[in-house]
């Protein structure tokens, strides 16, 4: 029987929260256990073992993501789009680190199909993106490299990877009005390897 005051709910948020400190390599059931005063037994009742623990994680921090991108892009096209979109990936990024790393981790089909979270960052991620007037295949390609250059930048910025003393917020605007270009000049083709 589930410990009083215990829910599933609770059990996750506070995961969540860890996987930021501690780092989500870090994150297990023995932690969360630890961070209520409980044996890692009170736990079971809510989340199965660490994997489900990850998977709880991931589509609780894609819900958060995704609320914070479409709130930055709403109402917005083009070169305002993108720049709310890159603000919001890049703070979700780096003030999450590990719900961040969860969003990334490949989910189980049955789960990934069925977050709603994860569904909304692909939708508001090509709908964003569709603005440039790019079309499939080209759009994925795009998605892709938004994704990658974004992703690469955070990630960098969270584990204190660069060291030059001009600011990041100016290198940030840069690399936004770079991929601005890119997406107004973005190659149009036939496509040679499906």
């Amino acid at each position: 029987m589930p410990r009083q005051g215990l829910t599933t709910e609770r059990v996750s948020a506070a995961a969540a929260e860890l996987a930021d400190s501690l780092g989500l390599d870090r994150l297990t059931v023995a932690a969360v256990a630890r961070h209520f005063g409980v044996a890692d037994a009170s736990l079971y009742g809510h989340v199965r073992n660490r994997e489900a623990l990850l998977h709880q994680v991931a589509v609780r921090a894609a819900a958060a993501f995704s609320d914070q991108i479409a709130l930055a892009v709403a109402g917005r096209a083009g070169h305002e789009a993108l720049t709310g979109f890159a603000d919001a990936y890049r703070n979700f990024a780096v003030t999450h680190p590990g719900q961040y790393a969860a969003t990334n981790l490949q989910l189980p089909p049955e789960i990934g199909h069925n977050s709603a979270g994860h569904l909304r960052l692909i939708d508001l991620s090509y709908a964003t993106f569709r603005g440039y007037g790019i079309e499939e295949p080209g759009l994925t390609d795009t998605v892709r490299f938004v994704r990658s250059t974004l992703h690469g930048f955070a990630t960098l910025e969270s584990s204190a990877g660069f060291g030059h003393p001009r600011g990041l917020d100016t290198s940030f605007r840069h690399v936004v009005d770079a991929i601005h270009t890119a997406l107004t000049h973005w190659p149009a083709g036939e496509e040679q390897n499906p």
